[in-house]
């Protein structure tokens, strides 16, 4: 499903490089929900925007599935995200002028999705994580828990192929937590969604499949 090949990546820091990534290769089947941890500036939220297209690396491959991401051009890797890959952000990325309801449409209703079928998946699946009293809110009007279930929930949505997420359950509390887990794996269990995702949360640790850990730059294990 996701192969990182020898990915390097470095960032400018002043008049010095610091290196993000180095010379990481990783490898996802299929269907996987692996947690990626280890302490902050390890490389993991790097990984995960290589992995998503977001960033292309300094030297490496990046393939999901029999496609080559490094290798597309800006128009090509947009499409591709938007029809085979959710993000869940850290700062959430909610547009502040939309509402809970059409944060969460927007996705299917650019993979002109029929109006009908968008609006019960979009309904369907903010109900699953107790926002039904909530859709009609702007993210300016909701706590941060609230605006982190809205934002799982569009990525979710469109059931991708892979869902990337950095972080997802840091604001929340540990029972709404663990049913945004629940959701997570009956997703990846019912579509066989392949999941990767930063975490320091033990509970989120326990449900992985595979848990991968990572410190200055390097994967120490696989």
């Amino acid at each position: 499903m996701i192969q990182l090949e020898n990915i390097t990546k470095t960032y400018q820091v002043g008049n010095a490089p610091a290196i993000g990534l180095k010379n990481v290769s990783l490898r996802l089947a299929e269907g996987e929900l692996v947690a990626l941890v280890g302490p902050s500036g390890s490389g993991k939220t790097t990984l995960l925007n290589i992995a998503g297209g977001l960033m292309k690396p300094d030297t490496g491959t990046v393939q999901i599935g029999n496609r080559r991401l490094d290798s597309m051009s800006a128009e090509e890797l947009c499409r591709f995200r938007l029809d085979r890959i959710g993000f869940v952000f850290q700062d959430y990325n909610l547009i502040p002028t939309l509402t809970a309801f059409e944060n969460v449409e927007l996705l299917p209703a650019l993979q002109r999705t029929p109006v009908k079928a968008r609006k019960e998946k979009v309904s369907g699946i903010l109900a699953r994580v107790g926002l039904e009293k909530f859709m009609d809110r702007r993210p300016s009007q909701m706590s941060r828990g609230q605006q982190q279930r809205v934002a799982i929930c569009r990525a979710l949505v469109t059931r991708p192929a892979l869902v990337l997420g950095d972080e997802m359950t840091a604001n929340l509390d540990s029972a709404t937590g663990a049913q945004l887990m629940d959701l997570l794996y009956e997703l990846n269990q019912e579509a066989k969604i392949t999941i990767l995702y930063s975490t320091h949360d033990a509970a989120m640790m326990q449900r992985a499949g595979r848990v991968i850990r990572m410190k200055d730059g390097v994967i120490e294990n696989a």
